[in-house]
């Protein structure tokens, strides 16, 4: 007999529904309602109810289903599983509920120089495992991986023909009308480019988050919270293009930045550089990190230039940086205590506080 619990759902009143034969998969019943089901092993028909929940064999059918315009969380409980999927969430307050954040794996292996189904190249906006745009999208205990291979890839012959020239490879993009989203012991993996917040407020909690050049960018306004950010190869941890009206970009704090092994080097990697997209004008950089472990693979350096713009000119700020990784240089700006209280849910998120009501999350 298998017995699933998720760890998630640490709560006191349960139902337990029997799927099949000798399968028992216990679901709450008091305080979490399943608008949906995704199982990768289902053998059945797709929206079927199982146990009085919709079941499907992918989190896109599951997801299709959705109503297009709600205005309460619609909750899929994903099952373990490996979901070779390519998705993009247009409807609001879509909820992705994992069983097993290290077993339940949402993945693609698309990078910007690979050509999609109508042989064009993704490039790196489309490149995204999952694509949210729309409005309170939350996620939790699950993987999103863009599963390209940039070692292997990078090991090719110059002169190879299956070589990607463009290896860009998004794991999760937050673009148009994505806001309030949040994102709780989810693990995103990737190399160049894992995580683009590029639209609204996003907050990220307890999450691990990993690659090597770029790894989180974009314009949006990001909290990253009690998280773990992996540097995989020798590169820069951010890349912000904030526009130069916004008051706040990158937010990290209370979080530990780590390498993946020996293999990356001390001082290798910056905490980041500004990225003005096509040169363009309009943005000023900006991303702080407040009370943050660092491993002796940040630089002494600590910040890059990136086409032309320096860091010099950006808002690049550290303030109770601790570790091998937080070394004194006169290229790392440090905050005042005072001006430090600045980085904070209510500032950075422009008075929306995701850590409200967090035991309603569903």
């Amino acid at each position: 007999m298998e017995i699933r619990f998720s760890v998630s759902l640490m709560f006191s009143f349960f139902m337990i529904f029997f799927v099949g034969i000798g399968n028992v998969v216990m679901v709450q019943a008091d305080s979490v309602h399943y608008n949906a089901i995704a199982d990768s092993s289902y053998k059945g028909v797709d929206g079927m109810k199982v146990g009085g929940i919709k079941t499907y064999k992918s989190i896109g059918k599951a997801l299709d289903d959705a109503p297009a315009d709600g205005i309460k969380p619609y909750l899929i409980y994903i099952k373990i599983g490996r979901y070779y999927e390519k998705l993009k969430v247009e409807k609001p307050f879509i909820t992705f509920l994992g069983e097993n954040k290290d077993k339940t794996i949402l993945t693609f292996d698309a990078a910007s120089g690979t050509l999609s189904s109508n042989g064009t190249k993704y490039g790196t906006s489309g490149s995204g495992t999952i694509i949210v745009r729309a409005a309170n999208f939350r996620a939790e205990n699950i993987t999103i991986e863009n599963g390209f291979d940039f070692v292997a890839n990078q090991n090719k012959e110059s002169d190879d023909p299956t070589k990607v020239k463009d290896t860009q490879a998004v794991a999760l993009k937050l673009e148009y009308q994505s806001d309030k989203a949040v994102f709780r012991n989810v693990k995103m993996t990737g190399y160049q480019d894992t995580l683009y917040v590029d639209a609204g407020r996003s907050y990220f909690i307890d999450c691990y988050i990993s690659g090597h050049i770029d790894f989180i960018f974009g314009a949006g306004q990001a909290v990253f919270n009690n998280c773990t950010i992996v540097s995989r190869l020798g590169g820069y941890v951010t890349a912000p293009s904030t526009k130069e009206d916004e008051q706040y970009g990158i937010l990290i704090m209370n979080s530990r930045l780590e390498k993946e092994g020996i293999e990356v080097a001390d001082g290798s990697v910056n905490l980041g550089r500004p990225w003005h997209p096509g040169g363009r004008p309009g943005v000023n950089s900006e991303v702080a990190y407040i009370n943050c472990y660092m491993d002796n693979h940040i630089s002494a350096e600590g910040w890059s230039s990136m086409s032309g713009f320096r860091p010099e000119d950006s808002r690049f700020y550290e303030y109770g940086s601790n570790g091998p990784g937080a070394r004194t240089s006169l290229t790392r700006q440090l905050l005042s205590e005072k001006d430090a209280q600045n980085f904070s849910f209510d500032h950075v998120l422009n008075g929306w506080n995701p850590e409200e009501n967090k035991e309603n999350f569903y």
